[in-house]
């Protein structure tokens, strides 16, 4: 039922609890807010202080400021995972450009991608996925609706030393709908859908509601022996929610649910969200 994401040289969840987890990003170290980390902190929040060099105060549920904590910290750098660079940055929305905890999925797309293998990935952020498929030599579509994003995946495709990914500046579902129509079919598709939100055209998107319709595109543009990492962070969408999605469109033993976690270095552990993985 758990999988648990793990570190490597250049990032580290070093503590997690009281609402806030520290974390090592190369040589940077953060303090963000974090929901679920509702147990006790193993090491006191001065000392958290004294280590990092930004903490992200919140203004509201969805955005706020970061607090500079040592003189020499750096807005932007860059950190390694394997042979790719990431860019990182300061956002308003308490993020750096990167979910380190999808390096259990990384590892799942490592393992299964061959060599001239079609790669969708959708809602697809600022790339991690798609540089970690375009490195084992798939042949990667990427998809998102936000130009900075697209721009800020390039960026990272670059630093990585790789090149032609295709960029699809779009709706990822209304995108994959249209393949579907097209008769396209892939080895491999990555989801990482929001919980919520709003489409370009002010239309509601909850997640809970388009499970269905995400598992059934996908399981229609999947060729024979191709798999589907879909990832959420929603806290209307449990396990039961993806294995009722999944159910009609991937037979018995073809798809598993599972809670993504990562152990902290002082021993806490830190529950970040759902997945569901299919292989047909």
């Amino acid at each position: 039922m758990r999988e648990y994401a793990a570190a490597w040289d250049d990032y580290e969840l070093l503590d997690a609890g009281g609402g806030r987890k520290l974390e090592r990003w190369g040589e940077v170290l953060t303090i963000r807010p974090e929901i679920n980390a509702g147990g006790a902190a193993l090491w006191p929040l001065a000392q958290w202080r004294e280590l990092a060099h930004w903490e992200f105060v919140e203004t509201s549920p969805t955005q706020g400021r970061w607090q500079r904590l040592r003189p020499d910290a750096p807005e932007s750098w860059s950190i390694a995972y394997r042979q790719l660079r990431f860019n990182l940055k300061l956002t308003q929305f308490k993020h750096v450009g990167l979910f380190p905890e999808q390096q259990a999925n990384w590892h799942f797309i490592a393992e299964r991608v061959a060599a001239g293998a079609r790669i969708l990935n959708l809602f697809a952020y600022t790339g991690a996925a798609s540089l970690v498929a375009r490195a084992a030599g798939a042949e990667v579509t990427h998809v998102d609706s936000v130009r900075q994003m697209l721009d800020w995946a390039n960026a990272n495709q670059a630093s990585s030393g790789l090149t032609d990914i295709k960029w699809v500046l779009e709706d990822a579902l209304k995108f994959a709908g249209r393949e579907l129509k097209r008769g396209k079919s892939y080895d491999g598709i990555v989801m990482d859908p929001p919980a919520w939100g709003l489409g370009a055209n002010g239309e509601k998107w909850k997640l809970e509601n388009q499970l269905p319709r995400l598992a059934e595109t996908a399981r229609g543009l999947l060729q024979p022996g191709g798999f589907l990492v879909l990832n959420t962070y929603s806290p209307k969408v449990g396990l039961q929610e993806l294995a009722a999605a999944a159910g009609p469109h991937f037979g018995q033993g073809q798809s598993e649910t599972k809670q993504l976690w990562a152990r902290s270095r002082t021993g806490n552990r830190l529950y970040y969200g759902n997945l569901l993985r299919a292989v047909v």
